[in-house]
This record gives C-alpha cells, structure tokens and sequence, in this order.
C-alpha cells in the first residue's frame, strides 16, 4: 500500500498536478503527539523516580529590580525577598502556575552565586532544579554512574527540602539541582 502511495505522489509530481511545492508534499499526514502531564518516569534498572521540574533558577544582579520586572510588567505572582545564609543567597519565588522560577541573588561576597554574576554581569540562567521521589537512592544511583555531585551530602534547600547538586560537566553544561518530592 505504502509503495503504491508513493508511486501515485511520484507520478502527480512527474505530471505537475502538485504544482510548485511537489517535492514539499508527503503523502503520509505528520503525526505529533503531545502531552502536558507526564507522570514521573522510572529510570532505567533504578528504584527511584524523576519527578516533575519545579523551578528555574535566574541569577540576578539587582534582586528588587528583577522582582518588579516580574509582578509589575509580567504580572506575575511573586515572594518576598527571602535570605538562606546557609547558601549564602537571597532569593524571590516567581509563581508561574504549573512552575517556579527562583530570583538568586548573592548574600556576601562569597556566595557562588557573586561568582556566577562576575562572569555573567547580566545575569542569566543558574541552574534547573527537578523532583525526585527519594533523594538518598537517587544519589547513590548517580554515584554509581559516575555523575558527580557538588556536595558530598544532601542539604536543605530554598522550599526546606533535601536538594543535592549534579555537575554541569557530567549533566550537558547545565548545573542540575534535585530535590526531594
């Protein structure tokens, strides 16, 4: 069926019947698929489970002024300034409805996130942070695999959780943060 489709398309071509566009024209329809909630997928031979992304994480070199971009020309719903000096950073929750994103900013000099604007003085993308179901199995799987993480042990993070840091150099360039569900 499929050989006498593309024999009919061949020769509609050959007599000009699809004008112009004869070589653009497929005689099988493009089929796509999309979904917008995904359950969590089990990794390969693994117990532990990825969950859905919870937030972007932006460095800001000008923290209020990132804020005000976001609730008074976005409208988006935004946080209070919040500071973590255990991660040496302020930050400021954008609610964006199915996602957050996480205004960074540094709390001292020598905060991660003083370097990261040194040498992006605009700021720019810091890291993506995704849920898993349990942090602890997830990070002996990865060690297994030889992702490197930032920080031997797991720490508590922005929203009080467990979080843990992946490599970029093991993660495609990106700093990778997973928190527990």
């Amino acid at each position: 069926m499929a050989s006498r489709l593309r024999a009919a398309a061949a020769a509609a071509a050959a007599a000009g019947a699809l004008g112009p566009f004869s070589r653009l024209q497929s005689p099988f329809p493009a089929i796509r698929t999309f979904s917008t909630s995904q359950p969590p997928c089990e990794v390969a031979d693994s117990v532990w489970k990825l969950g859905r992304l919870n937030h972007v994480a932006i460095a800001v070199p000008d923290l209020a002024k990132a804020s005000a971009f976001y609730k008074n020309v976005l409208g988006a719903q935004v946080s209070e300034a919040v500071p973590l000096p255990e991660h040496r950073v302020s930050v400021v929750f954008v609610n964006l409805g199915n996602t957050k994103m996480e205004l960074l900013h540094p709390l001292g000099s020598d905060s991660p996130i003083a370097g990261f604007l040194q040498k992006n003085k605009a700021g720019g993308m810091h890291h993506i942070c995704i849920e898993v179901d349990n942090i602890n199995i997830a990070m002996a799987d990865l060690k297994k695999k030889k992702i490197r993480t930032i920080t031997e042990e797991a720490k508590i993070g922005a929203h009080g959780k467990p979080v843990i840091f992946l490599h970029p150099k093991d993660c495609g360039g990106v700093l990778v943060e997973l928190e527990q569900a």
